[in-house]
């Protein structure tokens, strides 16, 4: 399993303040529309609260500086207390967090900052369930960039707090030739041409390969990297057998919590799971009234 991230690196992993700010004012516009008009017509706007924040499940936390962010933003004379930080185990009944203020405010803002700590609180406690088994294998578990479109960041981020490392954060990130490019260049070797001319020096070429023959071929062409898609564990061992540390190896496809574990042990250098980001349930984390008063 990756080593704990540290609260710097953490937040060096965010995004930026303002482009956080940009997205929360979206996410609450959506939520809100013109008018909470339950909370308006019923909480005297002098009313106060203190609300704390619960988990009913067993979870690998994270997200508490979000949430924290989206109180803050509608509310920025609330006081938000972080009980556990992200990177935290905690129970069912566990207190994750505390937040005082105007009761209108955050009872209008607690939706959205709930379905984001609930999101990334998913996603990092089924990275954390991968990254379980694929400890002392050798390999790496990485995520994918299979997230739902304006989450990849923090959902990136979640996948780092379970214990997994990132892949391509986009496009621009890094060269995978995969099986379409291949088949519109013409071929590996056409495509590995293209890719050796073009790519700058320092950005690795990983080239995905659906068979064994297909795996020489990448190595023969010095692919620094080559995906093995939706092989078993047997036929990556093959394949390990014939780049023979030539070329890093990247299993994908098919991988699940059944299946990963011989997987990770089949001599790959990567692992990677878009499950984790792409069909993670949502923690159950709740939001009650511990005080109230007007």
């Amino acid at each position: 399993m990756a080593d704990r991230l540290d609260d710097l690196d953490m937040r060096s992993m965010m995004p930026p303040t303002s482009e956080l700010h940009a997205q929360i004012d979206v996410w609450l516009a959506e939520d809100i529309g013109r008018l909470d008009i339950t909370t308006e017509y019923l909480i005297p706007a002098d009313a106060k609260a203190e609300f704390v924040i619960n988990t009913r499940d067993d979870i690998v936390l994270c997200g508490m500086e979000i949430a924290a962010e989206v109180f803050h933003y509608h509310v920025p004379e609330c006081d938000f207390e972080t009980v556990l930080r992200d990177g935290s185990r905690a129970a069912p009944g566990s207190i994750l967090g505390r937040v005082n203020g105007p009761a209108r405010g955050l009872l209008t803002a607690e939706r959205t900052a709930l379905n984001l700590l609930q999101m990334l609180t998913g996603i990092a406690t089924l990275t954390s369930k991968y990254a379980a088994l694929v400890d002392s294998s050798g390999a790496t578990l990485i995520d994918t960039r299979k997230t739902i479109p304006g989450y990849r960041a923090l959902s990136k981020y979640a996948t780092c707090v379970g214990g997994a490392r990132n892949h391509r954060i986009r496009l621009d990130d890094g060269m995978l030739i995969k099986d379409n490019h291949i088949a519109v260049c013409g071929g590996i070797g056409l495509a590995m041409a293209r890719a050796r001319a073009l790519t700058p020096s320092l950005t690795k070429i990983e080239v995905e390969c659906d068979t064994l023959e297909q795996v020489g071929e990448a190595a023969d062409q010095g692919a620094d990297v080559i995906l093995l898609d939706n092989m078993d564990a047997a036929t990556m061992s093959e394949a390990a057998g014939i780049v023979a540390g030539r070329s890093e190896l990247e299993a994908s496809g098919g991988v699940n919590l059944d299946t990963i574990y011989d997987k990770a042990r089949s001599g790959v250098d990567y692992i990677s799971v878009g499950r984790m980001t792409q069909s993670a349930p949502a923690a159950d984390i709740g939001l009650d009234v511990s005080i109230m008063t007007s």
